[in-house]
């Protein structure tokens, strides 16, 4: 299923805000643009609809992210602990995720995310491990809970 199918997605994003919908499928748009060649992973998990771009069909392949919550949407990096944020805009102190929070399309910094991106992206081409089928452009839908947490749920 090509990027152009959201309709899966826009279903899963139903129970949140418009305001919300809005920042997750802009920057659905500035990843796709951004990325065209990677593939789109979605989970319709039992809290939050997430979903992010990797080299193959696989989450350990992920390099940025993007989970729906109530009020905004966390744009995140599944191995942000491995790239430079010089301006420490970043979040989260695990071990492995770092993500910034975007209520709107002003809150956020488009030029410096890119380079943040292009750190994300080189991580994750140096630990990818041989695949058999190689897809490229490619939407899937990885999960769907069948129980849901969400608002106005």
């Amino acid at each position: 299923m090509p990027k152009e199918t959201v309709s899966d997605l826009v279903k899963f994003m139903l129970p949140y805000p418009d305001k919300v919908k809005a920042a997750a499928l802009w920057l659905r748009e500035f990843m796709w643009d951004l990325y065209p060649e990677t593939n789109e992973l979605i989970y319709d998990n039992y809290n939050a609809v997430a979903f992010g771009w990797s080299l193959t069909d696989k989450v350990g392949d992920v390099f940025c992210s993007i989970a729906v919550a109530s009020d905004h949407v966390n744009f995140g990096f599944n191995w942000g602990v491995n790239i430079a944020d010089p301006k420490k805009i970043l979040l989260g102190n695990g071990k492995q995720y770092r993500y910034i929070r975007v209520r709107e399309k002003g809150d956020f910094p488009e030029e410096y995310i890119k380079h943040l991106l292009e750190q994300a992206y080189e991580d994750r081409v140096a630990h990818k491990k041989p695949v058999k089928i190689e897809l490229k452009g490619e939407t899937i839908v990885k999960s769907i809970s069948p129980v849901k947490r969400r608002p106005g749920m």
